[in-house]
């Protein structure tokens, strides 16, 4: 079992974390926005924080709303954070809903779910409207983070923050002094899918704490960290690891003004770590090295590579001074890169290591609260997710001949079950309490996990043999001016699946590269590509067919390859 390398408080519960971390780091600051004036930002402190959730909560709980549950609807900004809060640490129970939804599908989660109030920005005003005059769910209170005052029988979250101030100056201390039940569901989160598909993921407090006392054991943060929030806060990935883990440390969140906004938040902030997905980091660091290719200054980053390379075997960092031009063009304090959620192209990993930046990669399900495993300075190796947590158990299920196997998990951070759904529950947590992620793995003798893909993706051919295509994906995605791929089987009349790869091109870089923009001439070129590919894979594993495109793959709002929805626009291509 992998042991802890960081000391770190241990809560029972995320009430107990925002008392005893507000406590510690009260004046410190946990939100970070702009101002009018460039330069200057404006400041939320740990306290004001805490003192903010203590009123909504205690307004809540005179509402009415006592152990009731509550949904949360918004992009990611201050009153999502604050409202969660309120909710689950003496309210409730919190169901963060997807903000990239459907009307139809939010209303169906809305109805599911059985909350009985809903925290939502103005963009779900028409959705909320209609749903109002429809009355066929259970909600009594529709909360408006965006009005100023009740309006229409509308209420305010600001307005609720006031009356709680007030409630609390009265003598009001039942959501001050609300006991937890650590044990009991407080949050429930839908997987990602159609509204019929998804299932109500349910974790108690001791389920989200069991994960975020591995995950500070493991990758040391503290408070002068300061997170871009990018990835949206309903997914428990970005909840756990990029919420709820810096609030416990002290430190300070920044929200991301979008994907365009990136590169310049994280100069304008001074941001030293980052949570997301492998996409945008594959990205990022793709642009980093074009940029040094433009300017003629390869050979000499190589060589200083190599150099540092070199020097860190006897202890000797010199990986920040040596390519500063490329930290400071990255605001100069980035620390830390960790992605989840898709497996991470190792020259990507690798690569910012190399330059000086720390980029782990770690991995887990919403079912598991989610994260199960992750590298860190002391357990990393390429390729791999690293090690599990200490307080988790793992092993490989079914393997065949090269090891790989269903990837199963038990222990304190894995769900009660899903909600409403017993038969669900039973197929995924089995009798002697292994949950079955679905994912296709392998453990080296030493106990680090190599991800090899979606178990229920697998093509299996004529011949016995399996293909990942995630797996031929990330080499597929090394090719210059590829963004992304989606490899899958063509059934064949003899039974058997023809490999083939939906590719998309940038359509900025292809016709530098490539020396042309033309589809058809444009698909020849990658072609060749992909061949050379071929050569350096078993011939079972080619790739024998190509489509491209410019426009994005199907993704959920993770960035995850919707491969069912995927499935169907290859088909209709056939």
């Amino acid at each position: 079992m992998r042991e802890p390398i960081h000391k770190i408080a241990k809560y029972e519960n995320l009430k107990e974390m925002m008392q005893k971390s507000g406590e510690e780091f009260g004046n410190r600051p946990a939100y970070r926005y702009k101002t009018d004036i460039p330069g200057e930002f404006r400041e939320i402190t740990h306290k004001e924080f805490r003192e903010d959730i203590n009123c909504l909560g205690t307004a809540l709980v005179d509402m009415g709303l006592k152990d009731k549950r509550i949904a949360v609807i918004s992009e990611n900004r201050y009153e999502w954070g604050m409202a969660y809060l309120a909710v689950i640490t003496g309210t409730g129970i919190v169901v963060p809903l997807d903000k990239a939804l459907p009307d139809n599908e939010i209303e169906s989660l809305v109805i599911r779910s059985e909350v009985e109030a809903i925290f939502y920005s103005k963009a779900y005003d028409n959705i909320m409207k209609e749903i109002r005059t429809k009355n066929n769910t259970n909600v009594k209170y529709f909360i408006s983070m965006d009005l100023e005052k009740e309006e229409n029988g509308i209420y305010s979250q600001t307005e609720l923050v006031s009356r709680g101030k007030k409630l609390i100056g009265e003598g009001n201390t039942e959501f001050l002094n609300a006991k937890i039940d650590n044990e009991k569901m407080a949050s429930m989160l839908f997987t990602s899918g159609t509204t019929a598909m998804s299932k109500a993921v349910m974790l108690s407090h001791k389920n989200i704490c069991a994960n975020i006392f591995d995950i500070g054991s493991t990758i040391a943060i503290d408070k002068t960290n300061v997170f871009l929030s990018f990835l949206p806060l309903h997914h428990t990935f970005e909840c756990t690891v990029g919420f709820l883990y810096p609030m416990s440390k002290g430190s300070a969140i920044v929200f991301c003004e979008g994907i365009r906004h990136i590169a310049d938040n994280i100069k304008e902030f001074k941001i030293t770590t980052m949570i997301s997905v492998p996409i945008l980091f594959e990205t990022m660091y793709k642009k980093v090295m074009k940029t040094i290719e433009k300017k003629g200054k390869l050979a000499t980053v190589q060589k200083g590579i190599k150099i540092s390379q070199f020097l860190l075997k006897f202890g000797i960092d010199i990986r920040k001074k040596l390519f500063k031009e490329i930290h400071d063009n990255l605001g100069g304090k980035v620390q830390l890169f960790v992605a989840g959620g898709a497996a991470l192209d190792p020259e990507t990993e690798k690569g910012f290591n190399q330059l000086g930046f720390r980029m782990y990669q770690g991995y887990g399900l919403t079912e598991t609260s989610p994260v199960i495993a992750a590298e860190d300075d002391k357990y990393r190796r390429l390729g791999s997710i690293g090690k599990a947590f200490p307080s988790l158990e793992v092993k490989v299920v079914d393997s065949n001949e090269e090891g790989i196997g269903e990837l199963v998990v038990k222990g304190p951070s894995v769900m009660m079950g899903y909600y409403n759904n017993e038969e669900a529950t039973k197929e995924t947590i089995d009798g002697d309490g292994w949950l079955h992620t679905g994912d296709l793995a392998k453990i080296d003798k030493d106990g680090y996990i190599f991800i090899s893909g979606r178990k229920k993706f697998v093509i299996v051919l004529k011949n016995g043999k399996n293909i990942y295509p995630e797996e031929l994906e990330t080499v597929i995605n090394k090719i210059e001016g590829i963004k992304e791929s989606f490899v899958y089987g063509r059934p064949e009349e003899d039974g058997d699946y023809k490999i083939c790869a939906k590719i998309v091109y940038d359509k900025e870089l292809v016709e530098e590269i490539y020396g042309t923009s033309e589809e058809e001439k444009l698909k020849e070129k990658i072609w060749e590509e992909v061949k050379k590919v071929n050569k350096t894979m078993p011939a079972y594993k080619y790739i024998r067919e190509i489509t491209i495109t410019d426009k994005d793959l199907i993704k959920t709002t993770t960035q995850k390859i919707k491969r069912f929805e995927e499935i169907k626009t290859v088909v209709g291509e056939a």
